[in-house]
């Protein structure tokens, strides 16, 4: 072990963003108790405050500041750390360790590096340096070349041939790249990955697309000790971003002459380099030929490992923190058997599919196609005996209403469509290939169009093939046994035998066919192991005693998606080590491979399975639990509520009936009648009919939404009546079983709490206030804690509120309640008596943890007997504030403009003594600065510009220039303001779009002229202005508070650092 080293900063990765999920909060999490374990005191610096990984007993000393160096630069003068860890913060840790050495601050204040070191981390990220080290030991990479200037890289691209793959430096889940077929792409997608790049740099490569993707997972530690931790194959092949690509583990199609071959090479390079830790090496392998190149290497625990740690249950982020410390692998204990040391290379007896989720039924407009550049907001993971089941299970744990590998809206499309979208490489193709199967399309034919291999299209054609049995053989015990082999789902069985749902599930119990449940050991039986971290599968034995008395269930949230992310694993979490605390055993059912809730050591047995009805039911006929916990996992786990309750399970916590009194529209309206607390006025309507009947006697502009939602799904505010009519047609079809709700939109402040309840006393930890106008999504708001402009009259009113509102509806456990105030009165919106996405944010700042009281509560204490205080605690003397992070970049096509339809996939926190140093913090972390004197491009609507017109008279006070068009120039002139007035999109010569790509904008303010057609010129502006990383606003108040902050200066009292302990410590 390392001497000299009592105190390691580890640096986080920030906010959730497409490209740089929650898997490294999970590696993050799993690494600070790792160090823990060996003595070390743990700094963490991170500003994404939903994480379990800035808890304040995760690590000694939490830092939720913004990821800049300066920032990071303070925590070091304060603490003096003897190292600094920087290979599990993703692409932003490695990015922050090598700009604070180059920056001299390590030496200064002598800080070593651990894991990677400086000389391993260029290697693999600059491309030059990496090309050159490859050269050096023979490994091939595609001829490629290096460029800082837009014109030489495109001649480059027209010498070596289209098409070419373009690569930024230093970016992330291939951010700002993609493969150009012609000298037009080539100029588009070389400018904006230019712009992108922290260092200005891009790599021009021949494209390899059509080759076969393999990656391996390896590790190394000082003494030169190396291993393969698992091998993955991707379907898709090379063209598809590994993120995006459905991957299998371990590799089905190598022959061992080709897995000898990438295998020794992995181990070459990881040498080479000098990598300690983890390190993930991506290879195009041309199968006919055997020719291979390397195509990228990641010298830090990646999203991929994530998957690799939980595929073979091989703890990758564990040991990697345990090697960068100077332990060896032989002296590391493997902490799954147990007894076997950490240098045996895992061995897997089953079969893993990951399957990526993205956020599309989000953006409907948004471009499907996926390539380069990663559009996935999550992941699923699935494990069988079979190829086939392990797919099969994976779509089931999508959540994206398929139940199995089948898409209605193919089945009227001809054969020739099908055989045209056969080229399309998009989210839907896997559904596509098992339509062209169905229709008789050869696999070889398949196979040429695709390029997927033959071995994967038979797969999917054994399950095409049990369709046919169904059809033809009827339902009997050969076909259902040999149907449920593949995992196939009691309501596919059903659609093809021709059956009911109760006729399969009654011969599935007379026959006792049921599944049997798999060991995840990390060395295939070989020898015994004791986590609990168990697969379900149709076989003959089974590895699972039922634990029974004492044992309760906590559903996960399932894949991470924009409205619920990260915030819902951490209440899984801490609802599962609050029950083994109150000595129950706790039982996680999940299928997210990027989180610490599926970390084998996080509950007392770990399921890896849908979230479906009949998943769950088979773990919890098998384990007997005494009941199970709903409250935590999202809409996901709300969903199973019902279904639950109904077969007489045990739900602990707020009861069925308390659920849906706050999701049944009518109860909820008579409960707040009773209580005589006042809400919007609104109707629920089952036709277009009776939305047009019920809708005289309220006043536009109105809130549409269909009942039953997470994140504000579909949800949208309509100015009149053929607006409506259209929303009704398009959007949400109405029906009997799913109303539509429509309420009056009103403009106010939004005010949100979080309060426990335990049915007779109400806790409220503490009230957020929004600082955006009601209209935008809370999830896409600035949020601060305590509220800033709200009457002592109102706060009272919000604590009387929310405590009769927990008493009526009988809640035991957490309720969020979001409150609107107009003119001097308080109405409330909507309820939920289930955790919501700010539980994390209001559990840290004011100390109380949230999720524990409420397991507790709903395992039978009461408020009095925990010692907590009733009524609203008195609010801090400091100021949060939480700021939303989006990754439209990511995603082509998108309208960006916010509304109530959530959008955004993370968000960070700011916190100081004040509202100004708070503020300075959240926007600096969300990455909103705007560099002095720069420019700022104003275009607002009509109904804005007396407002406008005040904001840019004070960004002019500041010494910033204003840049106009047209419109809303000409009005600003005439308020004596100094403006430039530019050309529209649409008008030719120096017009805004010109003008952004020359980088001569800093920042884009443009609200939304009324009405929902997309008015193409605001929606290119905003589109440009996020391609290229330019900080656009579409809301005048978010515009008003980076004023605030720009006027009070990057002053020193700003930039000052404290730890969450110490913040939670003052009274």
């Amino acid at each position: 072990m390392i001497k000299d080293v009592k105190k390691v900063l580890v640096i986080g990765s920030g906010p959730i963003i497409i490209g740089q999920a929650a898997e490294f909060d999970y590696a993050g999490t799993q690494a600070c108790r790792s160090l823990r374990e060996e003595g070390m005191q743990v700094v963490l610096v991170n500003s994404n405050p939903s994480t379990i990984m800035t808890d304040a007993d995760i690590a000694d000393r939490v830092y939720i500041e913004p990821l800049t160096p300066e920032f990071v630069t303070e925590v070091i003068k304060k603490e003096r750390p003897d190292a600094l860890l920087a290979t599990l913060g993703g692409q932003v840790g490695l990015n922050m360790a090598v700009r604070l050495s180059e920056a001299g601050v390590l030496d200064t204040y002598h800080v070593r590096l651990l894991g990677s070191s400086l000389h391993a981390i260029k290697h693999a990220e600059d491309r030059e340096l990496f090309k050159e080290a490859m050269e050096e030991i023979e490994q091939p990479v595609p001829e490629s070349e290096i460029f800082e200037e837009l014109e030489p890289a495109v001649a480059f691209a027209d010498q070596i041939g289209y098409p070419v793959i373009i690569r930024p430096a230093y970016t992330l889940g291939g951010t700002g790249g993609g493969i150009a077929h012609d000298r037009y792409e080539m100029q588009e997608i070389a400018a904006r990955g230019i712009k992108l790049s922290p260092i200005s740099q891009i790599l021009v490569e021949r494209c390899v697309a059509g080759w076969k993707e393999i990656e391996f997972e390896v590790m190394r530690d000082g003494a030169d000790n190396c291993i393969i931790v698992c091998a993955m194959e991707n379907l898709d092949p090379v063209g598809v971003h590994t993120g995006d690509s459905i991957v299998v583990a371990p590799t089905q199609t190598l022959t061992d002459g080709q897995f000898q071959m990438l295998r020794t090479a992995s181990i070459k390079i990881i040498r080479y380099l000098g990598i300690e830790g983890g390190c993930n090496v991506q290879y195009a392998l041309d199968t006919k030929t055997n020719q291979y190149f390397v195509i990228e290497v990641n010298p830090r625990v990646s999203r991929s490992s994530a998957l690799a740690s939980k595929a073979t249950g091989y703890p990758i982020a564990k040991v990697a923190a345990k090697i960068a410390l100077g332990f060896h692998l032989d002296e590391i204990t493997n902490a799954v058997t147990g007894d076997t040391k950490a240098c045996f290379e895992p061995a897997i007896d089953y079969t893993v599919i990951k399957f990526p989720r993205w956020p599309f039924e989000k953006f409907t407009l948004a471009d499907r196609e996926i390539g380069t550049q990663m559009k996935a907001t999550g992941e699923v993971m699935a494990m069988d005996r079979t190829l086939e089941g392990a797919l099969l299970k994976a779509i089931r744990s999508l959540e994206i209403g398929v139940d199995y590998l089948h898409l209605d809206k193919l089945d009227n499309q001809s054969l020739y469509d099908i055989r045209c979208l056969l080229h399309r490489i998009d989210d839907e193709r896997l559904f596509v290939i098992a339509e062209a199967l169905r229709r008789g399309i050869e696999p070889e034919e398949i196979n040429r169009i695709t390029k997927w291999d033959l071995f994967f299209i038979y797969k999917i054609q054994n399950i095409i093939h049990m369709e046919r049995r169904l059809t033809d053989e009827g339902l009997n015990e050969e076909t259902l046994r040999a149907a449920k082999r593949i995992q196939m789902p009691d309501t596919a069985v059903a659609r093809y035998s021709e059956t009911s749902l109760k006729e399969v599930e009654k011969m599935r119990k007379e026959k006792g066919i049921r599944p049997d449940f798999k060991m995840v050991d990390t060395c295939a039986a070989e020898f015994e192991a004791h986590t609990p971290y168990y697969y379900s599968s149709y076989g003959r034995e089974d590895e699972v005693k039922p634990q029974g008395k004492g044992s309760v269930v906590v559903f996960g949230s399932g894949p991470i998606r924009i409205g619920q992310g990260i915030e819902f694993d951490y209440c899984s979490v801490h609802s599962s080590w609050a029950l083994k605390k109150a000595g129950r055993k706790s039982i996680v059912i999940n299928n997210n491979p990027e989180t610490v809730s599926t970390d084998f050591d996080t509950s007392d047995s770990l399921y890896f399975e849908p979230l479906t009805v009949e998943d769950v039911m088979a773990v919890i006929e098998k384990k007997k639990p005494e009941g199970v916990i709903c409250q935590f996992g999202g809409q996901t786990a709300i969903n199973l509520a019902t279904p639950m309750a109904r077969q007489g399970i045990k739900i602990f916590g707020s009861s069925n009936e308390s659920i849906d009194m706050a999701e049944d529209r009518e109860r909820f309206d008579t409960l707040m009648g009773q209580l005589g607390i006042p809400r919007p006025k609104g109707c629920l309507v089952e036709s277009v009919e009776e939305a047009l009947e019920k809708t005289q006697e309220l006043e536009y502009p109105l809130i549409v939404r269909p009942s039953y939602v997470l994140g504000g799904r579909a949800m949208q505010i309509v100015y009149d009546e053929s607006e409506l009519k259209q929303y009704l047609k398009q959007a949400v079809v109405a029906s009997h079983e799913h109303p539509v709700l429509i309420d009056r939109y009103m403009v106010g402040r939004e005010v949100e709490v979080d309060a426990i309840s335990d049915s007779v006393d109400v806790c409220i930890p503490g009230i957020m206030e929004q600082i955006e106008r009601a209209g935008v999504h809370s999830g896409d708001s600035f949020a601060v804690y305590p509220p800033q402009h709200l009457s002592q009259e109102i706060i009272d009113t919000i604590a009387d509120y929310t405590g009769r509102i927990a008493r009526a509806m009988n809640v035991k456990g957490i309720i969020n309640i979001q409150f609107i105030v107009v003119e001097g009165r308080l109405y409330v919106i909507e309820v939920n008596p289930r955790a919501s996405r700010t539980v994390p944010f209001m559990s840290k700042i004011t100390g109380i943890n949230m999720v524990e009281y409420a397991t507790r509560i709903a395992l039978g204490e009461t408020l009095q007997s925990m010692g907590l205080p009733t009524g609203l605690v008195p609010p801090r003397n400091y100021v949060a504030i939480k700021a939303p992070i989006f990754s439209f970049s990511k995603l082509g096509l998108v309208e960006i403009k916010l509304g109530p339809e959530m959008k955004s996939t993370g968000e960070v926190m700011g916190i100081g003594h004040t509202y100004q140093e708070a503020l300075y913090k959240a926007v600096i972390a969300a990455n909103m600065h705007v560099p002095a004197g720069g420019n700022i491009l104003i275009t607002v609507s009509d109904r804005d510009k007396e407002e406008a017109s005040r904001l840019a008279a004070g960004f002019v006070q500041l010494g910033y220039h204003v840049i106009c068009t047209s419109g809303t120039g000409h009005y600003f002139q005439e308020k004596g303001l100094p403006v430039t007035i530019i050309k529209k999109i649409h008008e030719k010569g120096e017009n805004c779009e010109r003008y952004i790509k020359a980088g001569k904008v800093d920042m884009v303010l443009n609200t939304i002229t009324y009405g929902n057609q997309i008015e193409r010129e605001g929606f290119d502006l905003r589109r440009i202005a996020v391609e290229l990383a330019i900080p656009c606003l579409t809301s005048l108040d978010t515009a008003r508070e980076v004023l605030r902050v720009l006027a009070s200066g990057g002053s020193a009292s700003n930039q000052h650092v404290e730890a969450i302990q110490d913040y939670i410590r003052e009274e």
